[in-house]
């Protein structure tokens, strides 16, 4: 294959799809982190946790983030 030319396999489109799923769920959670009424540190520390760690960052920040309301008496970061 040419150094243009485009693998258009399944595993590509599955690993395009995946990337872009990923991307809105890191966007929607730091959109929600600098909404919320967090101390400006507390969101700084969630926006760097869910871009290092985009996926396990995503379902850290929805579980215990700064907004949650999955679990009551929960601890937050």
């Amino acid at each position: 294959m040419g150094l243009f030319e485009k693998d258009t396999g399944m595993f590509t489109f599955g690993n395009d799809l995946l990337g872009l799923i990923t991307l809105l769920l890191v966007i929607w959670a730091i959109v929600g982190t600098l909404q919320s009424g967090a101390e400006p540190v507390t969101k700084l520390v969630w926006v760097l946790i869910v871009l290092v760690l985009p996926i396990v960052g995503f379902v850290l920040w929805y579980l215990m983030g700064p907004g949650s309301k999955s679990l009551p008496g929960r601890r937050r970061i």
